[in-house]
């Protein structure tokens, strides 16, 4: 099985016990520097390109929390001011609503009643 961390001359990298941290080993003979250098350059300019990328999705998607957030309380908010009102036109009203039910139904209940009677003639 091939190193992962070998380059293609000279230059090879071995991970150094259980953490992130990678040992470096550069071959003299076979070494050109120069190169290994700019690759690893090239390789860090764009892990912090992306970094970077990755810090303004963060910021992006904290934005868009941060604003469901506020949506959220302002809609909690109402909410709670409608039970409020709701609850107030309850206790003013008293229980009447039962009785306004029951003479609704039974006016229903004549209406079909007399206009089954009428039908039949």
């Amino acid at each position: 099985m091939a190193n992962p961390y070998r380059s293609s001359e000279g230059l090879s990298a071995r991970p150094f016990g259980n953490s992130d941290e990678i040992q470096l080993r550069i071959d003299p003979v076979h070494a050109d520097l120069d190169e290994e250098i700019s690759g690893l350059h090239s390789q860090v300019r764009r892990l912090k390109s992306v970094a970077q990328e990755i810090e303004a999705e963060t910021k992006l998607q904290n934005d868009i929390i941060s604003d469901l957030q506020m949506a959220m309380s302002q809609a909690r908010a109402g909410v709670k001011n409608g039970m409020r009102r709701l609850n107030r036109t309850i206790s003013q009203h008293g229980s009447n609503h039962i009785l306004h039910v029951i003479i609704f139904g039974l006016v229903c209940f004549s209406i079909v009643y007399f206009w089954t009677k009428l039908s039949r003639r």
